[in-house]
């Protein structure tokens, strides 16, 4: 087995001969954990994804094709990074100096080429059926590890589109916490403050008065309307009550040498603001720049480069650099993914369409060792070429870092057996 410093010595991969480079990248996937990393409770690790709705470009982020077919391959060039041979997009340069903090995977797969039933996949681990609300992997952390404190669990930024990151037959307590969009002029929660005219005295009798007549017809109640209505109201009395709550939402409390860092732009400002969430107790922050805006059918190659990917750049580094340097990187798992990737063939439009056969995702913290690639597309990016990735495998692979039961099965909303992930923990991020 050759572990990271063995690579390095050698110092190509020409020295493996003819080992095949994806069985490099294999060997180096299971290489030894770094030394002296801080152990962490996996119930204590919190997750962070960068949801890239529309679906991103692996073919001009993460995977690029220089020798692919004319019509395929797109006009950037890659760039070097720290790891031996693995290069990325120019456009990202900030993220390729930081490639040994993270895992990159090149053989996500899966058959779903619709928006809906795509993303819903990848934010529950399973595919929409007609008949089964799935929760999202969110709302079962929520559920499985509940709240660190007076904090949601789950909070989404700015806030979710659909049922695919909601909570499903789970029922609305697990449903995320919409924190609107950090980048706009004096950000200020919804909701944390007392309606204008109000006091807390008063307040305090609205709140009984509306416990004294929930009490009078709760026995009417047969599907837990109320139970869920209670924990909705309690939640938002401890939000409004908190101190804690609202200095983590309070993002101008950041210098502006470090707002600046993270770039004035809405994926920029919602990680900053989700480092906060998360060091404030939060368990799963997911952010998001829009519905579908990465679903890049035109013009793709300079709205990449122009907007997209200097945004995701800036932002992800920022957030990455950040937690390392507070020492919570370990105790944080980043998560950079749509729910697909784009057709290696240009379309007429100068645009890319939807494509699940292959595409790219990256995690980092968390305990997983960085500096590594898993898997291959193939020399167009087309289809897996080497180690595929399925989805309810890497689902399985989140709820086990966290320590809950990936085998655990709930009752659904039409009454059968839900198993909260169907596939088993991947080993090369355990």
């Amino acid at each position: 087995m050759f572990d990271r410093r063995a690579f390095l010595r050698i110092g190509s991969i020409a020295a493996f001969g003819a080992l095949p480079y994806g069985e490099v990248l294999r060997l180096r996937a299971q290489s030894p954990a770094s030394a002296g990393r801080r152990k962490v409770d996996p119930r204590d690790i919190s997750i962070i994804h960068l949801f890239l709705a529309g679906g991103m470009s692996h073919l001009d982020t993460f995977d690029l094709k220089p020798q692919g077919k004319a019509g395929y391959r797109g006009p950037f060039k890659d760039v070097a990074t720290p790891v031996p041979g693995l290069r990325i997009s120019e456009h990202l340069p900030l993220t390729a100096r930081l490639a040994h903090k993270y895992v990159l995977i090149r053989s996500m797969t899966h058959k779903q080429s619709a928006h809906g039933a795509a993303q819903t996949l990848l934010l529950s681990g399973h595919d929409a059926l007609p008949t089964i609300l799935a929760p999202s992997i969110a709302s079962v952390v929520a559920k499985e590890l509940g709240a660190r404190n007076e904090l949601p669990p789950y909070i989404f930024i700015p806030q979710p589109r659909g049922n695919n990151a909601r909570a499903g037959f789970l029922g609305p307590r697990y449903n995320p916490f919409s924190a609107g969009d950090p980048n706009v002029p004096r950000y200020a929660v919804r909701d944390l403050d007392l309606p204008m005219g109000v006091d807390w005295a008063r307040m305090e009798g609205r709140r009984s008065l509306q416990s004294l007549i929930d009490s009078k017809i709760r026995a009417y109640d047969t599907t837990d309307t109320f139970d869920t209505l209670d924990a909705y109201y309690q939640s938002a009395f401890d939000l409004m009550r908190s101190p804690r709550a609202r200095k983590a939402f309070d993002i101008a409390l950041e210098p502006e040498k470090v707002r600046n860092g993270y770039g004035r732009t809405a994926m920029g400002q919602g990680c900053l603001l989700a480092r906060r969430l998360v060091e404030a107790g939060v368990r799963f922050v997911t952010v998001s720049r829009g519905e579908n805006a990465w679903d890049h059918h035109g013009n793709i190659f300079p709205t990449l480069s122009n907007d997209f990917l200097p945004e995701l750049d800036k932002a992800f580094a920022a957030l990455l650099s950040d937690l390392d340097d507070r020492g919570m990187l370990d105790s944080t798992i980043v998560l950079v993914a749509g729910e697909f990737g784009r057709t290696p063939e240009i379309n007429v439009n100068a645009g890319r369409d939807h494509w699940p056969n292959v595409f790219s995702l990256v995690i980092a913290g968390g305990g997983i060792d960085g500096g590594r690639v898993w898997g291959a597309s193939d020399a167009d990016g087309m289809y897996v070429k080497d180690s595929p990735v399925e989805i309810p495998d890497f689902t399985a692979t989140l709820f086990h870092k966290l320590g809950i039961d990936y085998t655990r099965e709930y009752i659904s909303n039409i009454g059968r057996p839900f198993r909260i992930a169907d596939g088993k923990p991947l080993a090369f991020l355990t």
